[in-house]
């Protein structure tokens, strides 16, 4: 059993932790809200009244928070110097490079180890600890961070430095966002053109237009048993979550001198559909809105 610090119980962190409980540690967590530490209570982990209390007696520390600026304040004002020297900190917030490496910096300086730790696959894969984590840290780190990121993990990769998880978090969401709105798009015409949209999954799925969005996220209701389409949307990777993540990745761009049309037109399209109202919903709603049923949407 390990003892184990659990600081962001939202969306993700709330199952993320529930699954350290399940397999057996001691977690301690907090949260700003009560209702996410009556959930995470009910889960089998230890309500703190506070970030310091939580990790006054942890082997590991996780954090999983909304922006760059919670992660380098929490991090620099209440965990470095509470938690014991000789914790494991991770940090699985999708951040930008530059904060990762600056805490990392502040741990390092500290004697702690320290890795950040993104995630990808959402709130299900939250919940079933089927999460794929993409890690900057030092090598020889590596393998105690695989080892704690294990109930959560469908697998783990180290892709480099502290950053570097980052850095792999970024690219891959912008090429989501992009393939999301490709398959939106080809569904749309689909209809416009009389293809049922059975028949089109049938052959996207199978041939060279197949990727991740297509085959385990159909934006069309009834074809994936898992995808949020089935649930009107609700559920998964919110638009806002995404629009965020795309932001991050036109600023790394702008900062790395980097050309990325296409990861700039997404941003434009999920600002706009967040602008709409509609950043709770799931990404792949953005098929309602090309499809001109923007009003389907707003009768769910």
């Amino acid at each position: 059993m390990t003892k184990i610090a659990f600081i962001g119980l939202g969306n993700m962190g709330g199952g993320m932790a529930a699954n350290q409980a399940k397999a057996g540690h001691s977690v301690a967590a907090f949260d700003l809200s009560a209702a996410a530490l009556e959930r995470a209570s009910a889960a089998g982990c230890a309500p703190s009244t506070s970030v310091a209390e939580a990790v006054r007696d942890a082997e590991v520390v996780i954090t999983m928070l909304p922006a760059g600026p919670h992660v380098h304040k929490v991090y620099a004002e209440q965990i470095i110097g509470a938690a014991p020297s000789n914790a494991l900190l991770l940090d699985c917030s999708t951040i930008d490079v530059e904060t990762a490496r600056k805490v990392a910096g502040l741990a390092r300086d500290a004697g702690y180890a320290f890795a950040d730790a993104p995630v990808s696959g959402g709130t299900a894969a939250a919940d079933a600890g089927t999460l794929a984590f993409m890690v900057g840290c030092d090598e020889g780190d590596f393998a105690r961070v695989e080892a704690a990121l294990e109930p959560m993990s469908r697998i783990t990769i180290r892709a480099g430095d502290h950053g570097a998880g980052q850095a792999a978090k970024i690219c891959n969401n912008m090429l989501l966002g992009v393939s999301m709105l490709g398959t939106c798009e080809a569904i749309a015409l689909a209809e416009k053109l009389g293809l049922e949209p059975e028949r089109f999954f049938e052959i996207a799925s199978k041939s060279s237009g197949q990727c991740w969005s297509v085959t385990s996220y159909y934006p069309w209701p009834g074809l994936v048993p898992t995808a949020p389409s089935n649930r009107d949307y609700q559920g998964g990777f919110a638009t806002a979550m995404m629009l965020k993540d795309l932001k991050l990745a036109q600023e790394a761009a702008a900062k790395s001198g980097a050309s990325t049309p296409l990861g700039a037109q997404a941003e434009a399209m999920y600002a706009l559909f967040d602008g709409l109202g509609h950043g709770g919903r799931d990404f792949s709603a953005m098929l309602q809105m090309l499809r001109g049923r923007l009003a389907d949407l707003d009768a769910g």
